[in-house]
């Protein structure tokens, strides 16, 4: 069975830290591209972030840049979303989806994710 399953959300304060993790079972998330999304309440879904799976190139919404990473670790089967200097506009639920490709993008359109997790939710509030 297909899966992946998000873990690592919650309640934090502005200006501080969470790690999201993208937990992979039944591929090899060796040959996907990952990306993560998030939709806040009221607002159209965000690309956040995306790795590929070639030579793990990303790339991130300007909105997260400096302050988000995106990594993966194929022998756990699993991507990571480090996200730091965390603010209030980053309250949302995130997502990671996968699909079977070389490269990635966050051009909406340019992609067509095969796979996706429930979401976790983050909630950045003081």
């Amino acid at each position: 069975q297909v899966q992946l399953v998000e873990s690592g959300g919650g309640l934090v304060q502005p200006g501080g830290s969470l790690r999201l993790s993208c937990a992979a079972s039944g591929f090899i998330l060796d040959y996907y591209a990952i990306a993560w999304f998030r939709q806040a309440p009221g607002k159209e879904r965000e690309g956040v972030s995306c790795i590929s799976s070639s030579d793990g190139s990303t790339h991130y919404a300007d909105s997260v840049k400096g302050r988000f990473t995106i990594s993966r670790d194929n022998a756990k089967n699993t991507v990571y979303l480090q996200m730091n200097s965390l603010k209030p506009e980053d309250t949302a639920v995130y997502y990671c989806a996968a699909e079977m490709s070389l490269f990635c993008t966050l051009v909406p359109g340019r992609m067509t994710y095969d796979y996706w997790g429930q979401g976790t939710q983050v909630t950045v509030s003081s």
